[in-house]
């Protein structure tokens, strides 16, 4: 029997070494974990991405005014060009971009691909600033049955405001006659086929809808604003990875500032902060708008860090309608105004409201 027992009481304390030591792991991997995503302080570089749009110029002035580059100090800013929204989304995804000016949708689709994990909303940057502009002739949502109409991207912005818009007013998407042909095209290459009478039609985003009328004749037949109370809606937020956020929120706090100093240069200094975007909108495409497009594109929006967060699940919802999402994303927990609202607070203006889009 003593020799049973002292083999019993030798098993137990292995065993019960072996249950310390795997607490001790667990333990240790836990904080390998939390010390992954801790505070890390400055980043060495953010690489950041925005469009060459009239929508995006905060960012556009932001990095040509040198307003980010001075409040990030030592760390590099590198930037990056995209044409829409998904295009983004994929570089966030794939972790070689830091940041991002991109439009409400592919911000939510980025949230919801990869399961409320891999991004935060950390700021708004415009609202307003799309339209559906038609060839001369089409009056009405039944004229555009047969008809050629473009958004920049599938499952952008503008594609799925369109879709939405159309499934609203009983129309359908596809090649028949009785049918709206929707077709995913760049702003520019939409202009070109739309002025050889290809396409009778876009919505699109500022600069490219005030182009659309001014120099190709084309009309309004709606503005996205008379959908949305009050006439706001985010046509661009500030998207930022999760982890990036998590391991270097002085470097993102610095972003905000600059975005901040971006977004005041606007409102302070319209002439000049319409020929700063009009130079960056040349280096970037080759091309610089006309007076009177710069001028009406301005006049179509609204630049604001206010994300508009009350918007968000009403668009999860619009991305099921237009047939781009088979259910609506949860988007709780996809804002982070922390930042942003101490930012803000800072300078001495109104904070944002999360209106729940922190609550998981």
């Amino acid at each position: 029997m003593r020799t049973r027992r002292t083999i019993l009481t030798t098993s137990l304390a292995v065993l019960t070494a072996l249950t310390a030591l795997a607490g001790c792991s667990r333990v240790e991997r836990a904080e390998d974990a939390n010390t992954a995503a801790a505070d890390q302080g400055a980043a060495a570089e953010i690489r950041l991405g925005y469009f060459p749009n009239v929508t995006h110029a905060a960012a556009l002035i932001g990095v040509d005014k040198g307003l980010f580059a001075k409040e990030l100090g030592s760390t590099k800013l590198t930037t990056q060009t995209f044409n829409a929204g998904p295009e983004a989304v994929n570089a966030l995804l794939g972790e070689s971009l830091d940041a991002t000016f991109i439009g409400s949708g592919p911000a939510i689709n980025a949230y919801a691909k990869s399961n409320g994990e891999a991004v935060r909303l950390v700021a708004g940057a415009t609202s307003g600033g799309a339209q559906l502009v038609v060839a001369p002739g089409i009056s009405s949502p039944a004229d555009l049955k047969g008809k050629v109409i473009t958004t920049p991207q599938l499952g952008n912005t503008q594609d799925v405001a369109l879709k939405k818009w159309l499934a609203d007013q009983q129309l359908t998407v596809g090649a028949g006659p009785d049918q709206v042909n929707v077709t995913n095209t760049e702003n520019a290459q939409s202009l070109d086929l739309f002025k050889k009478g290809d396409v009778q039609g876009a919505w699109a985003p500022e600069p490219w809808s005030s182009r659309l009328v001014l120099d190709a004749g084309a009309q309004v037949l709606l503005d996205e604003k008379t959908l949305w109370e009050g006439g706001r809606f985010p046509t661009t937020v500030l998207l930022v990875r999760t982890k990036f956020l998590q391991e270097h929120p002085q470097t993102v706090e610095a972003l905000l500032r600059g975005h901040l100093a971006a977004t005041d240069f606007a409102q302070n200094n319209k002439v000049e902060a319409k020929q700063v975007v009009n130079a960056a909108l040349k280096n970037l495409t080759g091309k610089s708008l006309g007076e009177p497009v710069l001028d009406r594109a301005f006049d179509n929006i609204e630049l604001t860090l206010d994300p508009q967060a009350k918007s968000f699940p009403q668009l999860a919802k619009d991305a099921v309608t237009a047939g781009v999402a088979k259910e609506a994303a949860n988007v709780a927990g996809l804002a982070d105004f922390t930042l942003l609202n101490k930012v803000l607070s800072a300078a001495g203006k109104p904070t944002v409201d999360t209106s729940g889009l922190d609550k998981k």
